[in-house]
């Protein structure tokens, strides 16, 4: 009888369930994506009543005709950052989620300046309106109701994946994962737990918060209507972290680019707490087998979505699948550069007011050269973070393990692996924030005995060595980091 792993992706643009098999591959699958909402400039809202029916809809989907024994365990990936604030008896929301790239908190956070240091010693992280210390705060200091539902223990406030396991569980379970957590700006990760001062600082009950358990712990079975009753939670991580160990990178100095709607680069650093002096992010990678890896990360929030800009907003290409071919009508982008910062600029210069821009045009600029800028610039992000890593690790990186649906677009691999200077390995499965999450539950539930004895984890991918001459890489960068110094406010 065969076996199966249960993986939901719930991320930014659409909750995925798949239903993962004893090989380690997909054997069926689900999406539907949700309304993005946006209802002034920097806010960007999600319905996480509509997520929870679409996640609903996917589990009951991807199991249909299943017998109970079949079903060994779920495992979750999500957005990380963005915050659900929900009403603990009836499990309902009471205000839209406030997603990752919504940027309220910048007044709250320039207020708390002289608290910047303290913050970034606990948590690893920069005082910044990313994460969802400020962004509970924001929603909390807008509306009073809520602020004193909050002092009363009368709200849950989590991320997406401790807002789906309560769900999941109908209510009995309020937990995250060491990952997610590391991400709230709450969070002590080297204690890993709870800070009582930082959440004093924001004005956020401890109480509303989840209880922190390892990304490999038991966060409750399935009792929820409509979902098949009795499958076990376990395999809960964030998506960056789950592709980090969907990807392999169990060992320190290995490290990890996953390109969605934003990108995360991930770099493990061992189980020894880091911090950063070049812009990086300190978290925890995930909690498996007993052992808390640390990981060093630089976070991009435009990527694919800038690919999204040039489709929707700027109509230069009809679809996001026509890019490489546009890019590849031109040699070069003929010396323009698109930073593409509709909502800021991330890792490692967490420019919250910096805005988009291009650069370096002239009479002779085409369409296609504004399209290859655009592709260029996923890329160049990307070098940004792996350089502070570089000098922030000591680490000398000689691959990057890729995933996401850029990894397809061939030039802007080759390209990446050129401005980068070192290999680039794409996954051969997609998906790998959700299966990651599935192979830790799979793990954990005794339907594989490793990741290395997965074998949809042995199949190679598509490999990219850097060609690029030493000068040119470097006149390059030097044009990108000239053209981000125009758009940054400090």
């Amino acid at each position: 009888m065969e076996r199966y792993v249960v993986a939901i992706d719930q991320s930014t643009s659409a909750s995925k369930v798949f239903l993962i098999d004893e090989t380690g591959r997909i054997a069926r699958r689900f999406s539907k994506a949700h309304k993005q909402f946006y209802p002034q400039a920097g806010y960007v809202e999600h319905d996480a009543a509509e997520i929870w029916h679409n996640v609903r809809e996917g589990v009951a989907a991807v199991t249909e005709g299943l017998l109970p024994q079949q079903m060994m365990a779920l495992g979750i990936s999500n957005q990380r950052e963005t915050t659900v604030l929900w009403d603990p008896l009836t499990g309902e929301p009471v205000c839209h989620a406030v997603v990752w790239q919504d940027v309220r908190g910048e007044a709250l956070c320039e207020s708390l300046a002289a608290h910047a240091d303290a913050v970034r010693a606990k948590t690893g992280l920069a005082l910044s309106a990313y994460y969802p210390a400020a962004k509970a705060a924001s929603v909390l200091r807008a509306n009073p109701a809520l602020a004193a539902r909050a002092a009363a223990g009368e709200l849950c406030i989590g991320t997406v994946d401790s807002y789906l396991v309560y769900r999941l569980t109908d209510g009995k379970t309020f937990q995250t994962d060491v990952s997610n957590a590391s991400r709230t700006a709450l969070c002590d990760i080297a204690r890993l737990q709870w800070d009582e001062d930082l959440c004093a600082l924001f004005g956020i009950p401890v109480r509303c918060l989840p209880q922190i358990a390892p990304s490999d712990g038991d966060f409750g079975v399935t009792a929820c209507a409509g979902v098949p009753a009795g499958m076990r939670i376990t395999g809960v991580m964030g998506d960056s972290h789950a592709a980090l160990f969907g990807q392999g990178c169990l060992e320190r100095g290995m490290a990890k680019a996953t390109f969605g709607t934003g990108s995360s680069v991930m770099m493990n650093v061992g189980e020894a707490v880091p911090s950063s002096q070049n812009g990086l992010s300190a978290s925890v990678g995930f909690g498996f087998g007993g052992r808390t890896c640390y990981v060093l990360e630089g976070n991009i929030t435009c990527s694919a979505d800038t690919l999204v800009w040039l489709t929707q907003q700027a109509a230069m290409v009809p679809d996001v699948a026509d890019v490489e071919a546009v890019a590849r009508t031109v040699d070069s982008s003929g010396g323009v550069y698109l930073v593409p910062a509709f909502s800021g600029l991330g890792a490692p210069y967490f420019d919250g007011g910096a805005r988009a821009i291009i650069t370096g045009m002239n009479r002779g600029t085409a369409r296609a050269h504004i399209v290859r800028a655009a592709l260029e610039s996923i890329a160049y992000q990307d070098a940004d973070v792996i350089t502070a890593m570089r000098l922030d690790s000591g680490e000398a990186l000689t691959e990057l393990r890729v995933d996401g649906g850029p990894t397809k677009n061939a030039l802007l691999m080759q390209f990446l692996a050129d401005i980068l200077n070192c290999g680039v390995r794409c996954a051969a499965q997609s998906e790998l924030s959700a299966l990651g999450a599935g192979y830790m539950a799979g793990i954990s539930a005794g339907l594989y005995t490793g990741l290395a004895a997965i074998p949809a984890l042995r199949e190679p991918g598509a490999a990219y060595t850097p060609a690029m001459p030493p000068a040119a890489r470097a006149a390059l960068l030097t044009g990108w980091q000239g053209a981000v110094r125009q758009c940054r406010t400090h």
